[in-house]
Protein backbone atom coordinates (compact mmCIF):
# COMPACT_ATOMS: atom_id res chain seq x y z
CA UNK A 1 0.00 0.00 0.00
CA UNK A 2 1.59 3.25 -0.80
CA UNK A 3 0.69 6.52 -2.04
CA UNK A 4 -1.36 6.63 -5.20
CA UNK A 5 -2.59 3.15 -4.51
CA UNK A 6 -6.63 2.78 -5.28
CA UNK A 7 -7.93 0.74 -2.73
CA UNK A 8 -11.43 -0.29 -1.65
CA UNK A 9 -12.38 0.81 1.88
CA UNK A 10 -15.24 0.33 4.55
CA UNK A 11 -16.31 3.10 5.95
CA UNK A 12 -18.99 3.73 9.00
CA UNK A 13 -21.75 6.56 9.01
CA UNK A 14 -22.60 8.89 5.70
CA UNK A 15 -19.59 7.18 3.72
CA UNK A 16 -20.62 3.69 4.77
CA UNK A 17 -20.62 1.58 1.70
CA UNK A 18 -17.80 -0.29 1.15
CA UNK A 19 -16.16 2.24 -1.86
CA UNK A 20 -12.71 2.91 -3.99
CA UNK A 21 -10.57 5.62 -2.07
CA UNK A 22 -6.92 7.12 -3.15
CA UNK A 23 -4.12 6.78 -0.62
CA UNK A 24 -3.06 10.02 -0.27
CA UNK A 25 -0.71 9.79 2.84
CA UNK A 26 3.25 10.26 2.11
CA UNK A 27 4.92 6.41 2.15
CA UNK A 28 7.20 7.44 4.97
CA UNK A 29 4.46 6.53 7.46
CA UNK A 30 2.93 3.30 6.37
CA UNK A 31 4.49 1.03 8.53
CA UNK A 32 4.21 2.60 12.19
CA UNK A 33 0.79 5.24 11.64
CA UNK A 34 -2.64 3.13 12.33
CA UNK A 35 -4.25 5.41 10.36
CA UNK A 36 -3.91 6.24 6.52
CA UNK A 37 -5.14 9.32 5.07
CA UNK A 38 -7.28 9.04 1.83
CA UNK A 39 -9.78 10.64 -0.52
CA UNK A 40 -13.01 9.03 -1.43
CA UNK A 41 -13.79 8.14 -4.96
CA UNK A 42 -17.47 8.21 -6.32
CA UNK A 43 -19.22 7.52 -9.70
CA UNK A 44 -21.89 10.27 -8.35
CA UNK A 45 -20.66 12.81 -10.82
CA UNK A 46 -21.04 16.55 -9.91
CA UNK A 47 -19.77 19.97 -11.40
CA UNK A 48 -17.22 20.69 -8.97
CA UNK A 49 -13.44 20.92 -10.88
CA UNK A 50 -11.67 22.75 -8.59
CA UNK A 51 -12.06 19.77 -6.04
CA UNK A 52 -13.80 17.01 -7.68
CA UNK A 53 -11.61 15.42 -9.99
CA UNK A 54 -12.77 12.98 -12.95
CA UNK A 55 -11.11 9.84 -13.39
CA UNK A 56 -11.91 7.21 -16.20
CA UNK A 57 -11.78 3.26 -15.72
CA UNK A 58 -8.83 1.86 -16.95
CA UNK A 59 -6.37 -0.95 -16.44
CA UNK A 60 -4.29 0.71 -14.31
CA UNK A 61 -6.67 2.21 -11.86
CA UNK A 62 -9.17 -0.79 -11.78
CA UNK A 63 -12.41 1.25 -11.63
CA UNK A 64 -14.85 0.19 -13.55
CA UNK A 65 -17.24 3.48 -14.18
CA UNK A 66 -16.43 6.73 -14.37
CA UNK A 67 -15.68 7.95 -11.12
CA UNK A 68 -14.40 11.41 -9.39
CA UNK A 69 -11.75 11.44 -6.63
CA UNK A 70 -13.32 14.10 -4.23
CA UNK A 71 -10.64 15.94 -2.51
CA UNK A 72 -12.81 17.83 -0.39
CA UNK A 73 -13.41 14.16 1.57
CA UNK A 74 -10.19 13.89 3.08
CA UNK A 75 -10.07 10.87 5.91
CA UNK A 76 -8.35 9.02 7.96
CA UNK A 77 -9.09 5.73 8.30
CA UNK A 78 -7.80 2.60 10.48
CA UNK A 79 -5.27 0.48 8.74
CA UNK A 80 -7.26 -2.22 9.28
CA UNK A 81 -10.25 -1.01 7.31
CA UNK A 82 -8.10 -0.70 3.78
CA UNK A 83 -9.48 -3.41 1.47
CA UNK A 84 -7.93 -4.68 -1.36
CA UNK A 85 -5.70 -2.59 -3.77
CA UNK A 86 -7.29 -2.12 -7.37
CA UNK A 87 -4.92 0.07 -9.12
CA UNK A 88 -2.65 2.92 -8.87
CA UNK A 89 -3.48 6.44 -10.24
CA UNK A 90 -1.49 7.49 -12.91
CA UNK A 91 1.54 10.50 -12.59
CA UNK A 92 -0.36 13.25 -14.12
CA UNK A 93 -3.79 12.81 -12.28
CA UNK A 94 -2.13 12.35 -9.09
CA UNK A 95 -0.02 15.47 -9.96
CA UNK A 96 -3.38 16.92 -10.23
CA UNK A 97 -4.51 15.49 -6.96
CA UNK A 98 -1.72 17.27 -5.26
CA UNK A 99 -2.75 20.74 -6.40
CA UNK A 100 -6.24 19.95 -6.02
CA UNK A 101 -5.24 19.38 -2.08
CA UNK A 102 -3.12 22.51 -2.28
CA UNK A 103 -6.10 24.82 -3.39
CA UNK A 104 -8.33 22.76 -0.64
CA UNK A 105 -6.72 23.46 2.20
CA UNK A 106 -5.30 27.12 1.40
CA UNK A 107 -1.79 25.75 0.82
CA UNK A 108 -1.34 27.17 -2.91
Amino acid sequence: MKRGSLVTIAMQGDFGKPRPALIIQSNMFNKEHATVTVLLISSELVEAPIFRLNVLPNSQNGLTKPCQIQVDKIMSVRAEKIGKKIGELDEASLTSVNRALAVWLGLA
